[in-house]
């Protein structure tokens, strides 16, 4: 099937596919030949990087290009005949194979061996990723920039057997939280009206919080962005995925036209018809309004594998102890409650994931209190409590003494 730029995605079983000359890796890359032809002077996007994130069990890939193209993928099985491993390929149309690109790309994560990239025709960019083992993939595109992402799930290898200890002897694995402060480098986030930028406040919190559960909790924290510099959207969950994290959670601050707007709300990944969490995942998610109704058409086909459940009780948890202990110490502490909404940060989250929106900047008062080191404090306490809450009670309801959150990638 042909692939819009933001249509349906994915096919969620592995499927074989016979395609006249797919090009090889053992036989030389096939090119298009150098004549002229009249595609060529047809409007073309250049292809200009692929990047991965990777472990034995996930790897996500990202093709950028400068403009939208739409793309068709294949599945080949493996060839033992030819000696040839199972392939990915993905045929982007329209589109131009950069100069600059350098390939192969070799990744050896024990899922796949390596990407690489050719233009097939004079229309035609291929993309092939050479795999070890895979369970199935999703693909889908984002905008502002353009870019084609491709996730792919497959089993680690065969583990050796291992006498299980006496559950006396047991002792349960630390819990991995990954924090994104969200923003950061040349993406300052909201600004208030006296010129406090998101991206340094989400900063602050994220690290007081990240220093409460690895001191008070024994746990380990993961963060996406340790500084100020800019990571793409992309790149936040492919981290939390390939880091094996139990929990996800993306740290902001609001922000609305209207300065009256004031409180604490909590996210996590669903469908939404509302206008105002559509507005503010379409902000957060660097797309425009307009296109927030392809953030939702995408979202169709990853929500299958999504822990939506218990992204909505992480969220409960979070915002209760939010708004509940910020009011014991602050006034006009406005509880805005847990909604669900497109945001492109979590889309692909393979653990319970939320987004948080810790006050409002761009209100005068929650602006002034965002300045403070002490409210900003009493955030990262009550985000500490209400994870610590969170897992308790999933470990009540478990009712296992050596209960962990299991990881991400065993998880689906």
């Amino acid at each position: 099937m042909l692939k819009k730029a933001v249509g349906f995605l994915f096919i969620p079983f592995l499927m074989c596919i016979t395609v006249a000359h797919p090009f090889s890796f053992g036989d030389g890359l096939v090119r298009a030949s150098q004549g002229s032809s009249p595609i060529s002077s047809l409007q073309t996007a250049s292809v200009k990087g692929i990047r991965y994130w990777s472990n034995a069990a996930y790897t996500r890939i990202v093709i950028d290009l400068d403009g939208e193209v739409t793309y068709q993928d294949h599945l080949l099985r493996e060839d033992p005949v030819l000696k040839k491993p199972p392939r990915l390929y993905i045929d982007l149309k329209l589109a131009r194979l950069s100069p600059l690109l350098k390939q192969p790309i070799p990744i050896e994560d024990g899922l796949l061996k390596r990407a690489m990239a050719g233009q097939y025709t004079p229309a035609i960019v291929r993309v092939v990723l050479d795999l070890k083992s895979v369970i199935h993939y999703k693909i889908f595109t984002l905008a502002d920039p353009f870019r084609i992402v491709v996730d792919i799930l497959g089993r680690p290898g065969k583990a050796k057997k291992r006498v299980p200890k006496p559950p006396s002897l047991q002792r349960p694995r630390s819990i991995r939280v990954v924090i994104d402060p969200g923003h950061g480098g040349e993406d300052p986030g909201a600004i208030g009206p006296k010129g406090l930028m998101e991206k340094d406040v989400v900063l602050s919190v994220a690290q007081k919080l990240r220093n409460k559960l690895r001191r008070e909790l024994g746990w380990e924290v993961v963060m996406t962005r340790q500084d100020d510099h800019f990571i793409p959207l992309e790149e936040r969950t492919a981290i939390a995925n390939t880091k094996g994290g139990d929990l996800f959670l993306s740290i902001h601050a609001n922000a609305s036209k209207n300065r009256r707007l004031h409180g604490i709300e909590t996210y996590f990944l669903n469908f939404t018809t509302d206008k105002d969490a559509l507005r503010l995942a379409a902000a957060e998610s660097g797309v425009s309004p307009e296109r927030i109704s392809d953030l939702q058409l995408i979202l169709y086909d990853l929500m299958l594998n999504a822990k939506v459940n218990e992204s909505s009780q992480l969220a409960e948890c979070v915002q209760r102890d939010l708004t509940s202990k910020l009011k014991k110490k602050y006034g006009k502490v406005n509880d805005l409650g847990v909604k669900q909404a497109p945001f492109v940060v979590l889309f692909g989250a393979k653990m319970p994931s939320i987004l948080i929106e810790i006050s409002f900047i761009s209100n005068l008062r929650e602006e002034r209190r965002l300045r403070s080191e002490r409210y900003l404090d009493e955030v990262a306490t009550a985000i500490f409590h209400g994870l610590r809450r969170y897992v308790q009670n999933t470990r009540m309801a478990k009712a296992q003494p050596s209960w962990s959150i299991s990881t991400a990638l065993s998880s689906n």
